[in-house]
């Protein structure tokens, strides 16, 4: 069960941390930041993606998009995200529910740095109810990301 893993991840690694499950789905950024009482950007979604060196995993604010040349740059090809098939086989997280804790094999994480704008973000849990409040520089740290740019620039609200 993919919650577990990512309750099980917590308490080893980070047990001042919580998994917040809500009665509600929370399987999109505004159904997320709704949920949870955040604006949008803070929402860490976690999309997945095959490269020529295999799967990685890249979080990003929820309002964010992937920029193609950015992610060529970085990557050496297009982005192409997994089919929605193959991401609960890699992740064994849902769809509306990855993140990158409690995952069944080493995968590649990568942070954008437009996380840094928020002092909290809410990234998924394992389950499309679930998510935890953690700030990013933790999230990056607990889960071996590297900090990377690779998202459009984000108009100001």
């Amino acid at each position: 069960m993919s919650i577990q893993s990512v309750k099980d991840f917590f308490a080893s690694h980070a047990p001042d941390i919580s998994v917040i499950e809500l009665e509600t789905s929370t399987a999109t950024v505004a159904l997320a930041a709704e949920g949870h009482g955040v604006v949008p950007g803070q929402i860490a979604k976690t999309l997945a993606f095959r490269t020529d060196e295999g799967v990685i995993l890249i979080v990003t604010r929820g309002d964010a998009r992937i920029d193609n040349k950015r992610f060529k740059s970085l990557f050496g090809g297009k982005p192409r995200m997994l089919p929605l098939e193959e991401v609960e086989a890699e992740t064994s997280h849902p769809v509306g529910g990855v993140c990158p804790f409690g995952l069944p094999s080493a995968i590649p994480v990568y942070c954008d740095v437009s996380l840094r704008a928020y002092e909290e973000v809410v990234p998924a849990a394992g389950a499309i109810n679930a998510a935890v409040r953690i700030p990013p520089e933790r999230m990056a740290q607990l889960t071996g990301a590297q900090w990377i740019d690779v998202c459009q620039e984000i108009p100001a609200a």
